[in-house]
């Protein structure tokens, strides 16, 4: 008894929560209540841990809150398991995906290997120059999907064709313009989850 109160005492403080230590649950918001729900779920330090929705109702700072306590828990060697439909919080949070639809299986893997996966070798090129010119200097292994600007710079977004290299595509535009900034856009996991379940639903069509 001694260490659960010992416990409590430690996650109520973290939580800055003391002051509802002779309150009942009912009396407290939902949001209050999700509070306590996390800390009776971790309070006995298990070794596996299923959250459903658990940011749910929180606002920026609580949900950070939890964010760095699960963190933690995962440093310390429990085993997490997220069902949500937020895919910002399985980037920021999880190692691994399993993406369920209608009760399949339809996409699973370690995240940088599904993100990797659905890469659709786009490029964006941020550059001091003429616009124009660097278009001039593309011939039809590229297509500018966008011109656009970034912090007062020229951009683009080029998409690569043809089994095109990156090096390829930075030997023509160098000469032409200054490069400030050359990345590779990797898909977000929610233009996954969107692309996925719809993949889904073509073949789901095509079969019946």
């Amino acid at each position: 008894k001694q260490e659960a109160i010992s416990k409590l005492k430690y996650w109520f403080e973290k939580f800055e929560i003391q002051g509802w230590w002779e309150k009942k649950v009912e009396e407290l918001s939902k949001g209050m209540q999700q509070k306590l729900q996390f800390i009776t779920t971790v309070i006995h330090e298990p070794e596996l841990l299923i959250f459903d929705e658990p940011f749910s109702g929180f606002d920026p700072i609580n949900t950070n809150l939890l964010k760095n306590e699960v963190r933690e828990l995962k440093k310390k060697g429990s085993t997490i398991i997220f069902s949500t439909h937020n895919m910002g919080s399985v980037e920021e949070l999880c190692d691994h995906i399993t993406l369920i639809n209608k009760a399949e299986n339809i996409l699973e893997g370690p995240i940088h290997e599904v993100r990797s996966r659905y890469k659709a070798n786009i490029y964006q090129i941020e550059f001091n120059g003429n616009p124009d010119k660097l278009v001039a200097s593309l011939n039809n292994n590229y297509e500018i999907l966008e011109r656009k600007t970034i912090n007062g710079n020229n951009a683009v977004r080029v998409k690569l064709l043809h089994h095109t290299t990156e090096n390829e595509l930075l030997s023509l535009v160098i000469p032409v313009v200054e490069i400030i900034a050359f990345r590779e856009e990797i898909p977000s996991m929610n233009d996954i989850f969107i692309k996925a379940v719809n993949e889904y639903k073509t073949v789901e069509i095509q079969a019946s």
